[in-house]
């Protein structure tokens, strides 16, 4: 490996040890402290901890030179035994981020997702995992002369209590700042939400609202779509105002005597370049129709909807008319420039 990659590797494996330090409560307060750089809150690390199990090891891997960073927590004792308690991943080089972006997002992007509560600058993706992007102003600029930014994944074990409300969030939120010092990031700090929900489950349908009820969120635009009123539409927000992505899922109302599927649109929204080819054509690169364009703090925006055929009331005017609506909507809640639209 080349000279200029600092590696920095930390590991801890306490249990098991002769001495003093075989009493697991003490081992397991130690680790705590030293473990992923010390980001692990004692007070949140205890409410997600399983009953019947501790804190096993830890071990942390620091690339400098290839802003990248890593710390996996292992669980020891009750039905638990030997499961990851958290792995936390973070990047800072664009290639890094564009390949864990293109993990999540495929195709189309229309992915399912989960917003964080009270604007924290992420969201939760179909596996689970919480996605958090933050400006990097103690980086340079990288080659192509855009502001650096770090994405930190943090994935928490099958066996995590993620259900015990707020814990998760505080966890993702401590994680973040710890990776952004380990990087030189020099992240702003985020805030713990103080609203304490637990995570969203990926297996769980999403919370649908009347669409009145999404003034106020950043699916407000819905409110003035003029969908047909007997239709009962409803939306689910996967979205808030400071997520590199986000959606409004719309459905009609299921009908008991009608074997069709509830009618659906759902438009997405996604910052930064690696978006590109989401709303670009695969065979000839030409963005999509139904699909818009945009510039917000020196990178991509872009906006897509897509909806399902033959939606009674909706004709493809109405289609574009919902994409204007949604698109202006985020351009403005981002002070965007530039909008374009491919219809």
């Amino acid at each position: 490996m080349r000279r200029w990659v600092k590696i920095s590797v930390a590991a801890a494996v306490v249990l098991g040890m002769g001495g003093y330090v075989t009493q697991p409560y003490v081992q397991e307060w130690a680790l705590i402290r030293n473990a992923c750089g010390g980001g692990l809150p004692q007070d949140t690390v205890k409410q997600l901890t399983p009953e019947d199990s501790l804190l096993e090891s830890a071990e942390s891997r620091t690339m400098e030179g290839l802003g990248t960073y890593t710390c996996e927590v292992t669980l020891a004792g009750g039905e638990a035994d030997g499961h990851r308690f958290v792995r936390v991943t973070a990047y800072t080089r664009r290639d890094d981020q564009d390949r864990e972006f293109m993990s999540v997002f495929r195709e189309n992007g229309f992915n399912r997702q989960s917003p964080l509560p009270e604007a924290l600058p992420g969201f939760v993706d179909a596996y689970g995992d919480v996605r958090v992007v933050v400006p990097c102003p103690g980086l340079t600029a990288d080659s192509d002369g855009r502001k650096r930014k770090l994405l930190v994944n943090v994935h928490l074990g099958e066996s995590t209590l993620t259900g015990v409300p707020g814990a998760a969030h505080r966890m993702a939120v401590a994680l973040t700042g710890m990776a952004s010092d380990e990087l030189g990031c020099g992240a702003e700090p985020l805030k713990a939400p103080e609203r304490e929900v637990p995570l969203p489950d990926p297996s769980d349908d999403p919370e649908k609202v009347p669409l009145a009820e999404a003034a106020g969120t950043p699916c407000e635009w819905v409110t003035e779509v003029g969908l047909p009123a007997d239709e009962g539409w409803r939306v689910s927000v996967e979205a808030n105002s400071a997520s590199p992505s986000g959606r409004c899922d719309l459905s009609s109302a299921e009908d008991s005597e009608d074997t069709q599927e509830p009618s659906r649109l759902v438009s997405a929204f996604w910052y930064g370049d690696w978006s590109n080819r989401l709303t670009a054509d695969e065979n000839h690169g030409v963005p999509r129709s139904m699909t818009a364009t945009a510039q917000c703090q020196g990178e991509a925006a872009n906006y897509a909807l897509s909806g399902t055929e033959s939606i009674p009331g909706v004709d493809a005017a109405a289609e574009q008319r919902m994409l204007k609506l949604f698109a202006q909507d985020e351009v403005r809640r981002r002070n965007c420039t530039g909008l374009r639209f491919h219809f």
